[in-house]
């Protein structure tokens, strides 16, 4: 083969690999996968699932409207994509009421740090709007999911509730509920849930969920559970049985497929569509091609985690976008787009000067990797070692007490 052959060669070969890539990216609510080192591709994902992006234009005009900086995880791009974001702003320009909307799949008793992303970013939005938040622990689905029992479920439901808690939400502002206890305490909630069910058929919930013949009926059922948190008719103690008032849904974006489907039906029923934001997919310690697992402890760092397990699972696992040598990474720079060190700093860090001197000198290989993890390691330590002080404050009282359902303190007349 001649020169120019075997360069050709290559050049498809590449052009393989990069198509390839892009296929291989795959989202859905159980399910991420990338075979990117930079992980999902975030402009891709909101054209195929018809989202709109979180421009600077939305961005300045919540700036406008709350009177204060934005939380930086929309400055940096965290939460990247919406559904209706500007009808939530028009309604509180409006001074009309809007309630949030979020949840926690409880499979496992120790959260970890990603898990703490939607909450975190829920209560700053609860603070800076001052409305109604609903928090849904969907026991069952992972009843259905999981090698768990009922019993099993639910009390992981309670003990991840706590670590929810622990992040610093309101009582007389938030419902916290779990599917297994509460389905027998609301029947507006359940007739809302069987509404849905009538809406949809089983085909359209294979389509969009990927279903097969081989997955048990209640896992073709729960997506109707999950959607009707959405409608302020499932909580009549709050809102006073009204019907009429959307709701904001802070979520992973994976979780995109049950909220098009409730917006979907929603009209039908007589239901506002919820509103959505989403986030981007926070990363494993070994690198955005792999997934955390509450199986594995060493793919993340959880809430449980002593200072000396941080310090050791960073240090060891920690994916490094640095050169294989310090002359290398002298001479080239870090990759921040890839070191799992310098990603999570950007989701735990708050100060965008520090964070910025941080990728500037890591980029220019003045900034040692084993540097970048030790700032890492600081952060984290002093997060989690916080957030273990919070949560050892919550009683299993307090818990009940967020979990009753009642009246918050927000007035709705009927």
């Amino acid at each position: 083969m001649s020169v120019e052959g075997v360069e050709q060669a290559v050049q498809d070969l590449k052009v393989e690999e990069k198509n390839a890539e892009e296929q291989e990216d795959f989202v859905d609510p159980w399910n991420v996968t990338s075979s990117s080192e930079t992980g999902i591709n975030y402009e891709k994902l909101i054209v195929k699932f018809g989202s709109s992006k979180i421009d600077q234009e939305i961005i300045s005009r919540m700036e406008s409207i709350i009177n204060q900086p934005v939380h930086f995880f929309l400055r940096r791009g965290i939460f990247f994509s919406h559904r209706d974001m500007h009808t939530i702003l028009t309604l509180y320009e409006q001074k009309k009421p809007f309630f949030l909307y979020t949840g926690r799949g409880p499979s496992s008793e120790a959260m970890h740090l990603g898990h703490l992303i939607p909450f975190v970013f829920t209560k700053w939005l609860q603070d800076v709007f001052n409305v109604p938040l609903v928090i849904q622990m969907t026991d069952d689905e992972k009843f259905l999911w999981k090698d768990l029992t009922l019993e099993e479920a639910n009390r992981l439901a309670y003990e991840n509730a706590k670590d929810i808690i622990a992040c610093g939400f309101d009582q007389e502002k938030t419902f916290l509920f779990n599917n297994l206890d509460f389905m027998g305490q609301c029947p507006s909630f359940y007739k809302n849930i069987c509404r849905v069910h009538k809406c949809v058929n089983v085909n359209q919930v294979k389509n969009i969920f990927g279903f097969t013949d081989a997955d048990c009926i209640g896992k073709i059922g729960f997506p109707a559970v999950q959607a009707a948190p959405s409608f302020s008719s499932s909580f009549p103690f709050i809102f006073n049985d009204r019907k009429d008032i959307p709701c904001l849904i802070p979520c992973a974006i994976d979780q995109d497929p049950y909220f098009r489907m409730t917006r979907d039906v929603a009209p039908r029923l007589g239901f506002q569509k919820p509103a959505l934001i989403h986030s981007v997919f926070f990363p494993a310690l070994q690198g955005a091609k792999s997934k955390m697992s509450a199986s594995d402890v060493n793919s993340s760092i959880f809430l449980t985690d002593t200072p000396k397990q941080i310090k050791d699972k960073i240090n060891k696992y920690a994916f490094s976008g640095g050169g294989q040598t310090v002359e290398e990474h002298r001479a080239k720079g870090g990759n921040c787009d890839v070191d799992v060190s310098f990603q999570y700093l950007k989701f735990f860090m708050d100060n965008d000067e520090r964070l910025e001197e941080i990728r500037r000198t890591y980029s220019s290989g003045e900034l040692l990797t084993g540097f970048l993890k030790k700032e890492l390691i600081e952060v984290l330590q002093k997060l989690v070692a916080e957030h273990q002080q919070k949560r050892s404050q919550v009683t299993d009282e307090v818990v009940r007490q967020f979990m009753q359902p009642r009246k918050l303190k927000f007035a709705f007349s009927s």
